[in-house]
């Protein structure tokens, strides 16, 4: 186990385009770290670099004592990742897959075979390892892609946006699989689905317009917002004088309430003795997103 560190990471294209600026932060690395932000925030950017695709305009960083910039051949035989824009090749198997970009790597042709087998067996794909991958769904293919870079035995493994684009149960699924992965491995996660960083993440980082505004575990992200509790209300229902929070009524006349606990628990009382419907709950990722950035995490 060791750390990641990223200290004045900035990045700035030819076009003058800004897309890091300072970015400073230091993690352990095991688990799974999620880092979240709208597109465009830099989230690509970020993973580039640290896996050693992009150089930065200035700043360092290093994983697990290797310098990204100075020792990047070393740091290549520790990590993998899987590019937002990975995709399959149509007319190769899962085994195929798998199996050539362990070669690529540098495994011999039976430790290839071996591991392809392994990794595979692991996803369930063992039952399609022969099918072409044109043929496979796009869950599918996209557990292929995962199973290919944990085969290396990586120690360290990016994933830019590993679920975008999946259906409901098929991104459930690789939930579960990474999961399994953070237990004996360190997962690097962008995303912009919040649900998925707050299921999956150990520790969270929410960038805006290149820049790192908060990082920590969940309870430690509520605990840096104003407010931490969240009541939800049907429409036209009466909300009393709040002494301290926010109030918010969302198209379709629900209201949502964002208070301190205190007043959130005063709050509740008062709707149970009226009988009225609510729910109370800390605040979500998604919450604690829209309070910090002042958007949605994606637009819908």
């Amino acid at each position: 186990m060791g750390n990641l560190e990223c200290n004045g990471l900035t990045k700035v294209y030819e076009d003058h385009r800004k897309a890091l600026e300072n970015v400073t932060f230091t993690i352990e690395t095991k688990g799974i770290f999620g880092l979240i932000g709208r597109n465009g925030a830099g989230k690509t950017t970020l993973i580039r670099i640290l896996a050693t695709e992009l150089q930065p305009t200035a700043g360092t960083a290093s994983i697990n004592g290797f310098d990204v910039l100075k020792q990047e051949n070393k740091l290549r035989e520790t990590i993998a990742i899987v590019p937002q824009e990975a995709r399959t090749i149509r007319w190769m198997t899962p085994k195929q897959t798998v199996s050539s970009y362990l070669l690529w790597r540098g495994y011999s042709y039976n430790e290839a075979k071996r591991l392809a087998d392994e990794s595979l067996a692991k996803f369930d794909l063992d039952q399609c390892a022969n099918v072409l991958t044109s043929r496979l769904s796009g869950g599918t293919k996209r557990k292929v892609l995962i199973a290919t870079v944990t085969a290396s035995e990586a120690d360290v493994i990016f994933l830019d946006e590993p679920t975008t684009g999946l259906d409901p149960i098929s991104r459930h699924e690789l939930w579960d699989i990474l999961r399994t992965l953070g237990k004996d491995r360190f997962i690097f996660l962008t995303t912009h689905y919040l649900e998925e960083a707050e299921q999956l993440a150990d520790k969270i980082g929410i960038l805006k317009d290149g820049k790192l505004i908060s990082i920590g575990t969940l309870p430690e992200l509520r605990s840096s917002t104003r407010y931490q509790y969240s009541i939800k209300l049907p429409p036209n229902v009466h909300v009393p004088q709040l002494k301290d929070g926010e109030l918010t009524v969302s198209a379709s006349g629900y209201t949502q309430i964002m208070t301190n606990e205190d007043e959130a628990f005063s709050l509740a009382k008062t709707f149970a003795e009226q009988a009225v419907k609510f729910s109370i709950a800390p605040v979500t990722l998604d919450d604690i997103f829209f309070n910090l950035v002042g958007q949605k995490a994606r637009d819908e």
